[in-house]
């Protein structure tokens, strides 16, 4: 069935509705905790009815889990840019680690999600989450990932890497790298 003119301002409208819900969720998460924002926080910071943030998001879990997604590929974006041109594997992977680290920990909306209270929910959002999984299979060139049945469960451990280390960071970036070049990276080169 053909759009007309309406339909695709329909769309722009319910796109732009949703950033704005998710940008006031950013926000609460931020100053009060994951947790601590209930859907009618949300509305009210949004601007919006409580009757509204539900036909846009069925749940706190949803708005959750849109926002982690929309930050997660924005960061992932990023990342990739960064890493483009490094070819050994395990470098490769070390940069990309410390460059989502510096990601999440440049932008307070971000970092919100590993206090003590939240960072048991950020995990397991980021276990479960098929484009967490994608971000972390990113940090992987394709010969690394090529044919390589545990590519998901190396994925899923580096995410949890990367969880460990924003909920509780080493001394400083120098004492993160001195790890993941030592731990990972070694892994990383001698693969199949």
């Amino acid at each position: 069935m053909p759009q007309n003119g309406r339909d695709w301002l329909t769309q722009e409208r319910s796109l732009q509705a949703a950033e704005r819900i998710l940008d006031a969720a950013a926000e609460l998460f931020a100053a009060r905790g994951v947790a601590a924002a209930q859907m009618g926080d949300i509305a009210k910071a949004a601007g919006c009815s409580r009757a509204t943030l539900y036909r846009y998001f069925d749940s706190r879990q949803a708005v959750q889990l849109a926002y982690v997604h929309r930050e997660a590929r924005r960061v992932g974006a990023t990342v990739a840019a960064e890493i483009a041109t490094i070819g050994d594997p395990g470098e490769r992977a070390v940069a990309g680690v410390l460059a989502s680290l510096r990601a999440v920990r440049s932008d307070p909306l971000l970092i919100a999600w590993f206090r003590p209270d939240d960072a048991g929910r950020t995990l397991e959002m980021a276990q479960t989450s098929q484009v967490i999984e994608a971000m972390g299979r990113s940090l992987f060139d394709s010969e690394t990932l090529a044919g390589d049945r545990d590519s998901v469960l190396l994925a899923r451990w580096l995410t949890r890497i990367i969880v460990s280390l924003l909920t509780v960071p080493g001394r400083d970036e120098a004492e993160e790298r001195a790890m993941l070049e030592r731990f990972l990276a070694p892994l990383l080169s001698r693969r199949p």
